[in-house]
Protein backbone atom coordinates (compact mmCIF):
# COMPACT_ATOMS: atom_id res chain seq x y z
CA UNK A 1 0.00 0.00 0.00
CA UNK A 2 1.39 3.39 -1.06
CA UNK A 3 1.63 6.18 1.51
CA UNK A 4 1.89 9.96 1.05
CA UNK A 5 3.11 10.43 4.62
CA UNK A 6 6.73 11.74 4.42
CA UNK A 7 7.55 10.00 7.73
CA UNK A 8 6.74 6.62 6.29
CA UNK A 9 8.65 7.37 3.07
CA UNK A 10 11.93 7.99 4.91
CA UNK A 11 14.35 5.14 4.87
CA UNK A 12 12.63 3.31 2.03
CA UNK A 13 14.90 2.68 -0.95
CA UNK A 14 14.42 4.81 -4.10
CA UNK A 15 11.69 6.92 -2.50
CA UNK A 16 9.56 3.88 -2.02
CA UNK A 17 6.39 4.92 -0.18
CA UNK A 18 5.28 1.48 1.03
CA UNK A 19 6.67 -1.10 3.43
CA UNK A 20 7.70 -4.59 2.50
CA UNK A 21 7.97 -7.44 4.99
CA UNK A 22 10.72 -9.88 4.10
CA UNK A 23 9.72 -12.87 6.23
CA UNK A 24 11.78 -15.98 5.65
CA UNK A 25 9.72 -19.02 4.77
CA UNK A 26 10.52 -21.93 7.16
CA UNK A 27 11.95 -25.02 5.56
CA UNK A 28 10.76 -28.59 6.10
CA UNK A 29 13.03 -29.16 9.13
CA UNK A 30 11.85 -26.03 10.89
CA UNK A 31 8.23 -26.93 10.22
CA UNK A 32 8.78 -30.40 11.67
CA UNK A 33 10.41 -28.93 14.80
CA UNK A 34 7.47 -26.59 15.28
CA UNK A 35 5.08 -29.51 14.89
CA UNK A 36 6.98 -31.64 17.44
CA UNK A 37 6.84 -28.99 20.17
CA UNK A 38 4.40 -29.91 22.96
CA UNK A 39 1.13 -28.08 23.00
CA UNK A 40 0.64 -25.45 25.65
CA UNK A 41 -1.01 -26.89 28.74
CA UNK A 42 -2.83 -24.42 30.97
CA UNK A 43 -1.97 -24.65 34.70
CA UNK A 44 -4.11 -26.90 36.90
CA UNK A 45 -5.96 -25.09 39.66
CA UNK A 46 -6.92 -26.64 42.98
CA UNK A 47 -10.41 -28.09 43.30
CA UNK A 48 -12.37 -29.48 46.22
CA UNK A 49 -11.82 -32.99 44.85
CA UNK A 50 -8.06 -32.41 45.04
CA UNK A 51 -8.37 -31.50 48.73
CA UNK A 52 -10.52 -34.55 49.45
CA UNK A 53 -8.11 -36.92 47.70
CA UNK A 54 -4.99 -35.46 49.38
CA UNK A 55 -6.66 -35.46 52.78
CA UNK A 56 -7.69 -39.07 52.25
CA UNK A 57 -4.10 -40.00 51.39
CA UNK A 58 -2.75 -38.18 54.44
CA UNK A 59 -5.25 -39.69 56.85
CA UNK A 60 -4.82 -43.10 55.24
CA UNK A 61 -1.08 -42.93 55.92
CA UNK A 62 -1.77 -41.89 59.51
CA UNK A 63 -4.23 -44.75 60.08
CA UNK A 64 -1.94 -47.41 58.58
CA UNK A 65 1.11 -46.37 60.61
CA UNK A 66 -1.12 -45.95 63.66
CA UNK A 67 -2.38 -49.53 63.33
CA UNK A 68 1.18 -50.82 62.97
CA UNK A 69 2.27 -48.80 66.00
CA UNK A 70 -0.69 -50.14 68.01
CA UNK A 71 0.36 -53.70 67.22
CA UNK A 72 4.05 -53.15 67.90
CA UNK A 73 3.58 -51.22 71.15
CA UNK A 74 1.41 -53.90 72.80
CA UNK A 75 3.62 -55.51 75.45
CA UNK A 76 6.78 -53.79 74.18
CA UNK A 77 9.07 -52.39 76.92
CA UNK A 78 10.47 -49.76 74.52
CA UNK A 79 7.07 -48.42 73.48
CA UNK A 80 7.60 -45.14 75.35
CA UNK A 81 10.70 -44.19 73.37
CA UNK A 82 9.04 -45.36 70.17
CA UNK A 83 6.07 -43.05 70.69
CA UNK A 84 8.23 -40.14 71.87
CA UNK A 85 10.37 -40.36 68.74
CA UNK A 86 7.30 -40.23 66.50
CA UNK A 87 5.92 -37.25 68.44
CA UNK A 88 9.17 -35.25 68.27
CA UNK A 89 9.81 -35.90 64.58
CA UNK A 90 6.20 -35.14 63.75
CA UNK A 91 6.34 -31.89 65.73
CA UNK A 92 9.50 -30.73 63.95
CA UNK A 93 8.04 -31.60 60.54
CA UNK A 94 4.82 -29.75 61.39
CA UNK A 95 6.80 -26.60 62.21
CA UNK A 96 8.79 -26.85 58.98
CA UNK A 97 5.67 -27.36 56.85
CA UNK A 98 3.73 -24.60 58.60
CA UNK A 99 6.41 -21.91 58.49
CA UNK A 100 7.48 -22.70 54.93
CA UNK A 101 3.90 -23.39 53.79
CA UNK A 102 5.37 -26.42 52.06
CA UNK A 103 3.29 -28.38 49.57
CA UNK A 104 5.82 -31.22 49.30
CA UNK A 105 3.81 -34.48 49.33
CA UNK A 106 6.70 -36.54 50.72
CA UNK A 107 7.18 -34.15 53.64
CA UNK A 108 3.48 -34.05 54.50
CA UNK A 109 3.03 -37.82 54.23
CA UNK A 110 6.11 -38.33 56.42
CA UNK A 111 4.53 -36.05 59.02
CA UNK A 112 1.33 -38.11 58.85
CA UNK A 113 3.32 -41.33 59.30
CA UNK A 114 5.11 -39.96 62.38
CA UNK A 115 1.83 -38.80 63.90
CA UNK A 116 0.37 -42.23 63.20
CA UNK A 117 3.22 -43.86 65.13
CA UNK A 118 2.61 -41.53 68.07
CA UNK A 119 -1.19 -41.81 68.06
CA UNK A 120 -1.10 -45.59 67.71
CA UNK A 121 1.06 -45.94 70.81
CA UNK A 122 -0.91 -43.41 72.86
CA UNK A 123 -4.25 -44.94 71.85
CA UNK A 124 -3.03 -48.39 72.82
CA UNK A 125 -2.01 -47.20 76.27
CA UNK A 126 -5.31 -45.44 76.89
CA UNK A 127 -7.30 -48.38 75.56
CA UNK A 128 -5.46 -50.76 77.88
CA UNK A 129 -6.32 -48.61 80.88
CA UNK A 130 -9.86 -47.80 79.70
CA UNK A 131 -11.15 -50.50 77.31
CA UNK A 132 -13.03 -49.10 74.32
CA UNK A 133 -11.94 -45.50 74.86
CA UNK A 134 -10.01 -45.29 71.58
CA UNK A 135 -13.08 -46.18 69.51
CA UNK A 136 -15.14 -43.65 71.45
CA UNK A 137 -12.54 -40.94 70.77
CA UNK A 138 -12.53 -41.75 67.04
CA UNK A 139 -16.33 -41.56 66.88
CA UNK A 140 -16.29 -38.28 68.79
CA UNK A 141 -13.68 -36.79 66.48
CA UNK A 142 -15.58 -37.75 63.34
CA UNK A 143 -18.79 -36.39 64.85
CA UNK A 144 -17.26 -33.02 65.73
CA UNK A 145 -15.69 -32.73 62.27
CA UNK A 146 -18.99 -33.50 60.54
CA UNK A 147 -20.85 -31.10 62.80
CA UNK A 148 -18.46 -28.22 62.11
CA UNK A 149 -18.69 -28.91 58.37
CA UNK A 150 -22.47 -28.53 58.60
CA UNK A 151 -22.06 -25.35 60.67
CA UNK A 152 -19.75 -23.88 58.03
CA UNK A 153 -21.88 -24.86 55.05
CA UNK A 154 -25.07 -23.51 56.59
CA UNK A 155 -23.38 -20.25 57.58
CA UNK A 156 -24.41 -20.62 61.24
CA UNK A 157 -20.98 -19.21 62.15
CA UNK A 158 -19.40 -16.91 59.61
CA UNK A 159 -15.62 -16.64 59.35
CA UNK A 160 -15.14 -12.89 59.55
CA UNK A 161 -11.87 -10.99 60.19
CA UNK A 162 -13.01 -10.43 63.78
CA UNK A 163 -13.71 -14.15 64.25
CA UNK A 164 -10.29 -15.00 62.78
CA UNK A 165 -8.51 -12.63 65.18
CA UNK A 166 -10.46 -14.07 68.10
CA UNK A 167 -9.53 -17.61 67.09
CA UNK A 168 -5.84 -16.78 66.71
CA UNK A 169 -5.86 -15.24 70.18
CA UNK A 170 -7.57 -18.33 71.61
CA UNK A 171 -5.06 -20.65 69.93
CA UNK A 172 -2.11 -18.67 71.27
CA UNK A 173 -3.63 -18.64 74.76
CA UNK A 174 -4.17 -22.41 74.78
CA UNK A 175 -0.63 -23.10 73.57
CA UNK A 176 0.86 -20.77 76.20
CA UNK A 177 -1.10 -22.55 78.95
CA UNK A 178 0.05 -25.96 77.67
CA UNK A 179 3.70 -24.91 77.67
CA UNK A 180 3.38 -23.29 81.11
CA UNK A 181 1.79 -26.46 82.50
CA UNK A 182 4.57 -28.57 80.98
CA UNK A 183 7.28 -26.38 82.52
CA UNK A 184 5.53 -26.33 85.89
CA UNK A 185 5.24 -30.12 85.86
CA UNK A 186 9.05 -30.31 85.90
CA UNK A 187 9.04 -28.75 89.38
CA UNK A 188 5.72 -29.92 90.84
CA UNK A 189 3.85 -33.18 90.47
CA UNK A 190 0.73 -31.90 88.70
CA UNK A 191 2.06 -28.65 87.24
CA UNK A 192 -0.78 -26.14 86.98
CA UNK A 193 -3.38 -28.87 87.32
CA UNK A 194 -4.38 -28.73 83.66
CA UNK A 195 -3.74 -32.43 83.07
CA UNK A 196 -4.29 -34.07 86.46
CA UNK A 197 -7.85 -35.25 85.75
CA UNK A 198 -9.51 -32.87 88.21
CA UNK A 199 -12.22 -30.27 87.56
CA UNK A 200 -9.70 -27.76 86.21
CA UNK A 201 -8.31 -30.37 83.81
CA UNK A 202 -11.82 -31.27 82.60
CA UNK A 203 -12.61 -27.60 82.01
CA UNK A 204 -9.33 -27.06 80.16
CA UNK A 205 -9.96 -30.09 77.92
CA UNK A 206 -13.43 -28.77 77.09
CA UNK A 207 -11.91 -25.41 76.13
CA UNK A 208 -9.29 -27.13 73.96
CA UNK A 209 -11.97 -29.24 72.24
CA UNK A 210 -14.01 -26.11 71.57
CA UNK A 211 -11.04 -24.21 70.13
CA UNK A 212 -10.01 -27.22 68.00
CA UNK A 213 -13.57 -27.60 66.69
CA UNK A 214 -13.81 -23.92 65.74
CA UNK A 215 -10.40 -24.17 64.07
CA UNK A 216 -12.04 -26.34 61.42
CA UNK A 217 -13.97 -23.26 60.31
CA UNK A 218 -10.68 -21.48 59.60
CA UNK A 219 -9.47 -24.52 57.64
CA UNK A 220 -12.68 -24.68 55.59
CA UNK A 221 -12.53 -20.95 54.91
CA UNK A 222 -8.90 -21.18 53.79
CA UNK A 223 -9.79 -23.97 51.36
CA UNK A 224 -12.75 -22.04 49.94
CA UNK A 225 -10.68 -18.90 49.40
CA UNK A 226 -7.83 -20.85 47.79
CA UNK A 227 -10.24 -22.45 45.30
CA UNK A 228 -11.88 -19.13 44.45
CA UNK A 229 -8.53 -17.41 43.94
CA UNK A 230 -7.20 -20.12 41.65
CA UNK A 231 -4.54 -21.62 43.91
CA UNK A 232 -2.26 -24.18 42.21
CA UNK A 233 -3.15 -27.84 42.45
CA UNK A 234 -0.24 -28.59 44.83
CA UNK A 235 -1.76 -26.31 47.48
CA UNK A 236 -4.26 -29.10 48.16
CA UNK A 237 -1.47 -30.89 50.04
CA UNK A 238 -1.08 -27.95 52.41
CA UNK A 239 -4.85 -27.86 52.96
CA UNK A 240 -4.77 -31.58 53.77
CA UNK A 241 -1.95 -30.95 56.24
CA UNK A 242 -3.97 -28.25 58.02
CA UNK A 243 -7.00 -30.51 58.38
CA UNK A 244 -4.84 -33.38 59.65
CA UNK A 245 -3.18 -31.22 62.32
CA UNK A 246 -6.56 -30.11 63.65
CA UNK A 247 -7.95 -33.66 63.60
CA UNK A 248 -4.95 -35.01 65.53
CA UNK A 249 -5.26 -32.31 68.19
CA UNK A 250 -9.01 -32.82 68.52
CA UNK A 251 -8.62 -36.59 68.85
CA UNK A 252 -6.02 -36.26 71.62
CA UNK A 253 -8.16 -33.81 73.59
CA UNK A 254 -11.26 -36.01 73.32
CA UNK A 255 -9.16 -39.00 74.41
CA UNK A 256 -7.95 -37.08 77.48
CA UNK A 257 -11.44 -35.86 78.37
CA UNK A 258 -12.91 -39.36 78.15
CA UNK A 259 -10.14 -40.69 80.41
CA UNK A 260 -10.92 -37.97 83.00
CA UNK A 261 -14.61 -38.86 82.92
CA UNK A 262 -13.82 -42.57 83.30
CA UNK A 263 -11.89 -41.76 86.49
Amino acid sequence: MNSNNPVFSRGFPDGQRHATFNVATPDATQLQDMYNKPAYAPPRYMTLDDVVVRTGATLGTLVVTGALSWALVAGSPSSGGFALLGALVGFVLALVIAFRQSTNPALILTYAACEGVFLGAVSQWFNTAYPGIAAQAVIGTVGVFAGMLVVYKTGAIRVTPKFTRWMLGALIGVVVLMVANLVASLFTQDGLGLRDGGPVAILFSLVCIGVAALSFLLDFDMIDKAIRRGAPERFAWYAAFGLTVTLVWLYLEILRLLSYLRD
